[in-house]
């Protein structure tokens, strides 16, 4: 009998440590809304430094919004990464609280207000043009729509996200009527329409149009690939939306697996990560860990003085404006 309870009592410990370990290697589940092209090589990185085993749902940022949103507490999802702080705003009352060793690596633009997603990397929207152009360039973003030398040479992507971002960015910078002004003039100087930012890089690269307003990194990437001399950008100085810088961030799902989502999202803002960021995807670093000598440093940047948490309750306002200006 002694020895039966003896056994009984060893299988028990066991099984709970047995139940203990499969608790521990659970992966990390993360939706992403940075393409898998991008992020997977990170994410690797991240597996190969802490052994964590991570799933990864990849879709588009306002795609994904819209499902943990659907899910709610049931979302088998434990980070949130995403392209823009519109999407992360939409889905924040999900997010656990940020530690400050987290939020305190970045500049306080660049997070959360109430500290639930920090921002990882940084895009600024240019204004990119024919290198060889005699035109005057841009002082303000104004100056894109009022100038009459550029109609009819602009290209612009309007159902685009980070277009949609930059938009919602002026009605928190100027009000619905004055941006809705300003998308009217756009649409009056008969621009290009492109689905995305790359053609239109591509296109002022090719002579096709002078000029397009984008993120600056997309001429970046064509440079990588052997192309891109024709091109240029030019930062507008002016410190309207015009020179809008759009962090990617995460937020860590409450009730998930917070510990690994912990790690993970420090990952994210980690030396390594962050010159991944430079050197690979060809963004700012946000903690100033790496820079690029092809970009000016991110404290040169005039950037517009935005409460980015803010974004998610402007973007659908964006969006109709975008519609009632004529330009979808």
């Amino acid at each position: 009998m002694k020895r039966l309870i003896i056994l009984l009592v060893a299988m028990a410990m066991a099984l709970t440590a047995c139940g203990s370990e499969s608790a521990s290697d659970e992966p990390l589940v993360v939706y992403s809304g940075r393409s898998e092209e991008l992020v997977q090589p990170l994410i690797d990185m991240f597996t190969e430094e802490t052994g964590i085993e991570v799933e990864v749902r990849y879709g588009g940022s306002t795609e994904l919004a819209a499902t943990l949103l659907a899910e709610g507490e049931n979302t088998d999802a434990d980070v949130f990464y995403a392209q823009d702080p519109a999407s992360l705003g939409s889905v924040k009352d999900l997010f656990a609280e940020l530690p400050d060793r987290l939020l305190g690596v970045v500049d306080p633009q660049f997070a959360d207000v109430d500290g639930l997603w920090v921002g990882t990397s940084g895009r600024v929207r240019v204004f990119v043009h024919d290198a060889d152009t005699d035109k005057p360039l841009p002082q303000t973003i104004d100056d894109v729509v009022d100038n009459p030398e550029w109609a009819g040479d602009l290209g612009v992507a309007p159902t685009n996200g980070s277009f949609l971002a930059f938009v919602a960015a002026m009605v928190l910078e100027r009000g619905e009527d004055a941006t809705l002004e300003w998308l009217t003039k756009l649409a009056d100087a008969q621009p290009t329409l492109y689905e995305g930012n790359s053609p239109i890089v591509a296109a002022v690269d090719a002579g096709e149009i002078g000029s397009g307003l984008v993120n600056h990194y997309y001429l970046l990437r064509l440079k990588a690939e052997g192309a891109g001399e024709d091109a240029a950008n030019w930062y507008i100085p002016a410190g309207d939306v015009g020179s809008l810088v759009m962090p990617a961030g995460a937020g860590v799902i409450e009730g998930g697996n917070e510990e690994a989502a912990l790690r993970f999202v420090e990952f994210l803002l980690s030396d390594q990560a962050q010159e991944f960021f430079v050197e690979e995807t060809h963004e700012f670093s946000l903690t100033g860990a790496a820079t690029d000598p092809n970009l000016p440093d991110l404290s040169e940047i005039n950037a517009p003085n935005i409460d980015l948490s803010k974004l998610a309750d402007t973007l659908e306002i964006a969006t109709r404006l975008v519609s009632e200006a004529g330009l979808v």
